[in-house]
C-alpha cells in the first residue's frame, strides 16, 4: 500500500506586532484537495512570528491526529518558518527556538517536508489566522461552524496509521448528522489549565515568567487574572476573593505538579539558574538533573507557596 501523504497549509498574523495575534491551519488531502481538519485560536498579544508557528503546531497536530504515520507536506507564506524548519536559516531567537522544538517533537522531522508559497495561494489558512484575530479583538473564542473554511470531506482519525475502513457499498439509509458533530476533532490534546493564587503578582513574576520562557505568550490580563497562551491551549494564573486561604500543598490529593518540554538539556539548564530570580527553588537537588532517572534529564523547580514545576529536555 503507497505511503499516505498529508497537506499541511498554516498562517498565522498580528495586527500591531505584537499586537492582537492569532493562528490558522488546515489539514488538506492533496490527492483530491478536500479538506479533513481545521483549526484556528487567538493568541492574546503576540507576535507575527510566534502567532505563524503557533499555526505550523496546530497543524502539524492535527496531521498526526489523523494518522501519525503519515508523511507531512507543510506549505506556509511564511519564508522564516520555512527556511528555519528547513534547516537553511540559522534560528537567533530565543522564542523562536523554543516554538521550532515544539513543531519538530510533534513528529519526526524526517517526515515533514516544507514548501514556501505565495500568500494568495494560502487564502484559506489566512482566512482561519484572521478568523482568529477577529475572534481575539472581541475577546472571544473561534468558532469553527462559522467559519468561512469548512471541512469539505472530515477524515476519521487512524490508529497507528492503518487505513478506516471502507464503507459498506450499499448503506443503509440513516438520518443526517449535523455537520458540528460530524468534524473530527483534535482529542486527547489539553484545553486549558486554571492556577488559582493567593498573589497574582508573585505569581506572574514566578509561574509567568518560566510559562514565557518554555514558548508561551501573554495574552489577556485583567485585575486578577492573566492569560498565557500556547499552540492550541493556554493556561491561566488567577486570584481574588473566590480563592480560599491557605497554601498549596503538592503532596495532598489534587495536582502534585505541571511539566513543560523546555527544549535542550542547555535550555533547562538555563532556565533552572536563572529561576531563583524569579522566587523558585529548585528541588531534588542532590539528584539534579536526573531527580526523575538516569534517562530524564529535567529540572525540578518550586514557587514560594509551594507549586511546583518540571522542565523535562528532549532526548539528547
Amino acid at each position: 500500500m503507497a505511503e499516505r501523504t498529508l497537506q499541511v497549509e498554516a498562517d498565522g498574523g498580528s495586527r500591531g506586532n505584537p499586537g492582537v495575534a492569532g493562528y490558522g491551519a488546515l489539514v488538506r488531502d492533496p490527492a483530491t484537495g478536500d479538506v479533513l481538519m481545521t483549526d484556528a485560536a487567538p493568541l492574546g498579544k503576540a507576535s507575527n512570528n510566534v502567532a505563524e508557528y503557533s499555526g505550523l503546531i496546530a497543524g502539524l497536530e492535527m496531521a498526526k491526529t489523523l494518522d501519525p504515520d503519515a508523511r507531512v507536506h507543510v506549505k506556509m507564506d511564511s519564508k522564516l518558518v520555512v527556511e528555519q524548519m528547513s534547516g537553511r536559516w540559522k534560528i537567533k531567537h530565543e522564542d523562536m527556538r523554543r516554538l521550532a522544538q515544539q513543531a519538530r517533537a510533534v513528529l519526526p522531522p524526517s517526515r515533514v517536508t516544507y514548501e514556501w508559497i505565495p500568500r494568495a495561494q494560502n487564502k484559506d489558512a489566512d482566512q482561519l489566522s484572521n478568523e482568529a484575530m477577529d475572534a481575539g479583538a472581541r475577546g472571544g473564542r473561534w468558532d469553527a461552524g462559522a467559519s468561512k473554511v469548512p471541512v469539505t470531506a472530515p477524515s476519521a482519525p487512524t490508529s497507528a496509521g492503518a487505513p478506516a475502513a471502507e464503507p459498506d457499498k450499499e448503506p443503509l439509509e440513516e438520518p443526517p448528522v449535523p455537520e458540528e458533530r460530524t468534524r473530527p476533532r483534535p482529542v486527547g490534546r489539553l484545553h486549558h489549565v486554571e492556577i488559582w493564587a493567593a498573589d497574582l503578582d508573585a505569581a506572574v513574576e514566578s509561574l509567568g515568567w518560566l510559562f514565557e520562557q518554555v514558548g508561551y505568550a501573554p495574552g489577556d490580563a485583567w485585575a486578577e487574572g492573566r492569560v498565557y497562551r500556547g499552540a492550541g491551549d493556554y493556561l491561566v494564573l488567577e486570584s481574588g476573593r473566590d480563592v480560599a486561604p491557605g497554601g498549596h500543598d503538592r503532596l495532598r490529593p489534587g495536582l502534585n505538579h505541571l511539566a513543560f518540554r523546555a527544549g535542550t538539556r542547555a535550555d533547562v539548564d538555563r532556565i533552572a539558574a536563572q529561576a531563583a530570580d524569579h522566587g523558585f527553588t529548585l528541588l531534588f537537588e542532590d539528584r539534579h538533573p536526573f531527580a526523575g532517572g538516569r534517562d530524564h534529564y529535567a529540572a525540578y523547580l518550586e514557587t514560594a507557596d509551594g507549586f511546583e514545576v518540571e522542565l523535562v529536555a528532549d532526548p539528547a
